[in-house]
């Protein structure tokens, strides 16, 4: 729940305008959300979705490119991608990452680079480092 506090807090840093909740993600209103999110999860409307693949075919079918952050064969460093938008990333479970089912539907997977030990970064760390880059690009293209 921490991790979906902190991910609303990050969001309403970037000025992300939605997040998707989907699965076993908890969701406000919720006091361990809101002791990390400190108020940003009033900021940032959130919409709950049980199956991830569903929503993953509605936001396509509105031309919103999605974007995976996982470390999966194929996936383009970070660094590298050149995102189009309107997009909408998708991190996966804490332990479990995104499923192979998921990661068929994303139009592009990405991944951030691990120089030590650990295979993965805390999710709601990964988000803000793929979340910063890819706002970034989004702000030369405006």
């Amino acid at each position: 729940m921490e991790n979906i506090g902190s991910i609303f807090r990050t969001a309403d840093a970037l000025g992300v305008s939605k997040i998707f909740l989907c699965g076993i993600s908890g969701k406000p209103p919720s006091h361990k959300i809101s002791k990390t999110a400190l108020g940003a999860e009033n900021n940032i409307p959130f919409e709950y979705c049980s199956q991830t693949w569903r929503l993953i075919d509605k936001l396509k079918k509105s031309k919103i490119n999605i974007v995976a952050l996982e470390q999966a064969k194929g996936a383009i460093d970070y660094r590298k991608f050149k995102p189009k938008f309107p997009l909408a990333l998708v991190v996966g479970n804490e332990v479990k990452g995104i499923s192979k089912n998921i990661l068929k539907k994303c139009n592009n997977i990405i991944f951030l680079p691990m120089l030590g030990q650990k295979e993965s970064l805390n999710v709601s760390v990964a988000f803000g480092i793929a979340g910063y880059k890819i706002c970034l690009n989004h702000i030369k293209m405006s």
